[in-house]
């Protein structure tokens, strides 16, 4: 039997099993040796390295020459018409950013001035695997991106709800979108990683470890977007008016705090309502309890850089908050929803390219090819190199140049001149550069070879991994592992699996012995071969919890309240008076639709019938029946999967004593900490305060419901 070829697993070989290849023409090739061939270009180009672009120096920028890294590029950009390769699934909606302090130190942007400056935003969330069709709720990214509307063009500040990424050179990135997408010869799983070509590429990809962790935490099953984090993911720079630049990172901090929801409570949320987020955010804004963000930034000099553990061109890295504070500059407020979907949230455009004077790139290799592929893209999907003449597009600020034609064009340049330099002076002659208004790069000493390698830094793959992991609360991190065990179950190739666990065990042993168990996987595979020492020295980073950085209060969220006709109209109103209080928005479950009469006579309409109106679509509820009603719900299997689980996700839940029936027969025997009796109206503030804690943590180990 032939030996099987061995591969690195940081340049991974692709193995083929037939012997004879066809070519694009229809001839034949015989493949010497057979099982390997080499890599090539679509001219039949043999190919060196497809992990890296080529550039000036291990730091430097990407070259334009690199005819691999556009050919590869383009052609991924151009794979779907019309819908989005990637974020195809979005909501977005309209606002302003109010600059809260003069930046004018640091940068001269514009928007950045003046204290008190609002500028026009148009921001567009979104999944990153799944079709447009696919459910809100994927354990998935989340797209967080922002068009500025400045005096000085438009601003495009395109990034994620977690601040690293799987990648670390733009090279890679049609393959790991290939491997993530449902694959290609059945057409599913549909917006999951849970199969084994993903499974099998970031196993392949060391660098991918770190992501690994974030995107199995419950960053990715957010609770809304109003109570999620966005990234700049990249560092970039602020350069002032006397072209001094500090480096920066950009951070969206949810005034409401952060939550997520539980991975068995995403599922069910999918099936009740797969536009779960879209609605969110439509109500929100709809009901005038508008989304606000704080802008912060992670500023730094050349000498942080050079003295921080990382490169800090290494877009699978952070910058701990405890090492670099995160200084809030502004606010982000969504006020306005679209007229029309199409026309602005499916037809708006981001490139990370769009910069405006005062914010400039650095040479990190990811941001470096997302520069080079968002217009590409853009050029494929909307059709025409005019797509900034599509309204949500457009610049707010006067627009003069010499591009003309192509389709779908809006607006040419007037009068004879269409070109420059010309001599028909200023009248006649059309716009002319300016060197003191212009945008001007920062000008970087660069100097190196010209090769495809990245620098050493870039090759510690566990060590923030490990960091990020010891920062979650021991709620958290069960959370993690029960991730790995659930996607990890779904690859059909054990040896993915054990690959997985490899690298896990660089990252924690404990954590890796878990996942390993939850497989049923023995013996332990070794340690995958680490390319520099783990530091585990990182201290933990309280930053990077979402629940040490939960909500103070229960304002924005949405309480449940199951009731049938004869609830008590008094502790109804008592809770409805508290809940808008404190700016929570109580909706009604009851048998029917058309509503409930309540002891003292009065009908009241109920939002949701009880069996489309389960309680994994609320943060809290309460279950105030009646004891006649109580004893028609516990007939009805969807009532009874309402208590259980709210019970089973840990939220805290008010009840009335005619709702016991009920809870015993949805097997809610015992109550806890999280459970608020409400006998009185006095008892509604004691429930109120509970729920400020989110969950009810402790409950969760009992019921296992992850």
């Amino acid at each position: 039997m032939a030996e099987t070829p061995k591969t690195d697993p940081l340049t991974p070989t692709r193995i083929v099993d037939a012997e004879i290849l066809r070519g694009q023409g229809g001839e034949t090739h015989q493949v010497a040796g057979g099982g390997v061939h080499v890599l090539t270009t679509q001219q039949g180009v043999p190919v060196a390295d497809d992990q890296n672009t080529l550039r000036v120096g291990p730091r430097g920028p990407s070259l334009l020459e690199d005819f691999h890294f556009r050919e590869k590029i383009f052609h991924f950009d151009h794979e779907r018409i019309p819908e989005r390769v990637v974020h195809a699934r979005g909501f977005g909606a309209h606002g302003f950013f109010e600059t809260t302090e003069s930046l004018s130190d640091i940068t001269q942007a514009d928007l950045f001035q003046r204290k008190g400056e609002k500028t026009p935003v148009f921001v567009r969330f979104s999944t990153v695997a799944g079709n447009k069709g696919s459910p809100d709720l994927a354990r998935d990214v989340r797209g967080f991106a922002v068009k500025f509307y400045t005096k000085e063009g438009n601003w495009d500040l395109v990034g994620n709800n977690i601040p690293v990424f799987f990648i670390q050179d733009a090279i890679k990135f049609p393959d790991m979108v290939h491997a993530a997408k449902q694959e290609p010869d059945r057409g599913f799983p549909q917006a999951q990683t849970a199969h084994d070509n993903f499974w099998d590429f970031v196993s392949l990809t060391p660098e991918s470890t770190h992501m690994l962790l974030w995107i199995m935490s419950d960053r990715t099953i957010p609770r809304s977007f109003r109570f999620m984090e966005g990234f700049g993911v990249h560092t970039f720079r602020l350069v002032n008016a006397e072209g001094k630049a500090s480096f920066v990172k950009f951070h969206w901090k949810p005034k409401l705090g952060l939550q997520s929801i539980v991975w068995n409570e995403a599922l069910k949320i999918n099936g009740a309502d797969p536009d779960f987020h879209r609605r969110d955010l439509w109500d929100s804004i709809q009901a005038g309890d508008f989304p606000e963000w704080e802008l912060g930034l992670q500023l730094f000099d050349e000498d942080f850089a050079d003295r921080f553990d990382f490169d800090v061109l290494d877009a699978t890295k952070i910058i701990p908050e405890e090492l670099v504070p995160v200084r809030r500059v502004g606010r982000l407020v969504l006020d306005r929803t679209v007229d029309n979907f199409f026309a602005e949230t499916e037809q708006v455009a981001f490139c990370t390219q769009n910069v405006v004077p005062g914010i400039d790139f650095t040479n990190d290799p990811l941001l470096q090819g997302r520069n080079f592929s968002y217009l590409d893209t853009q050029l494929k999907r909307l059709g025409s190199p005019n797509f900034t003449h599509i309204p949500i597009n457009a610049p707010k600020s006067p627009v003069a140049h010499f591009q003309q034609d192509g389709h779908m064009a809006m607006r040419n340049p007037g009068g004879r001149a269409n070109y420059e330099p010309n001599s028909w002076g200023p009248t006649h002659g059309g716009p002319r550069e300016s060197r003191e208004r212009g945008y001007r790069s920062y000008p970087a000493v660069e100097q190196g070879e010209k090769r495809r390698i990245r620098p050493e830094l870039f090759a510690d793959h566990y060590s923030q991994a490990r960091q990020f992991y010891l920062s979650q609360t021991p709620v958290e991190q069960t959370h993690i592992k029960n991730a790995f065990v659930f996607e990890l179950s779904k690859v059909e190739t054990p040896a993915i699996r054990a690959r997985v666990v490899s690298h896990l065990l660089n990252v924690d042993d404990g954590l890796a012995r878990m996942v390993a168990e939850g497989l049923g996987l023995a013996p332990l595979p070794e340690p995958a071969p680490a390319a520099r020492p783990v530091l585990g020295n990182l201290p933990p980073s309280p930053a990077l919890s979402i629940l040490k950085n939960g909500p103070k209060d229960m304002k924005g969220r949405k309480i449940g309240v199951l009731v049938t006709d004869g609830t008590d109209a008094n502790l109804l109103r008592a809770l409805g008076t508290a809940a808008q209080a404190e700016g929570v928005m109580v909706e009604l479950v009851a048998p029917k639709v058309g509503g409930v009469t309540l002891s003292n006579g009065d009908t009241i309409a109920a939002k949701q019938k009880v069996n489309g109106g389960p309680s994994v679509l609320y943060d809290a509820v309460a279950v105030l029946p009646s004891a006649e009603g109580a004893a028609l719900l516990a007939r009805e299997a969807t009532a009874k999967d309402f208590v259980s689980d709210a019970f089973a996700h840990a939220k805290f839940i008010a009840f009335s004593e005619a709702a016991r029936p009920l809870f015993e027969k949805a097997g809610v025997t015992e109550t806890d900490g999280g459970m608020v009796a409400l006998k009185g109206a006095e008892d509604v503030t004691a429930f109120l305060a509970a729920c400020r804690g989110v969950r009810h943590w402790a409950r969760e180990a009992k019921v296992q419901a992850v």
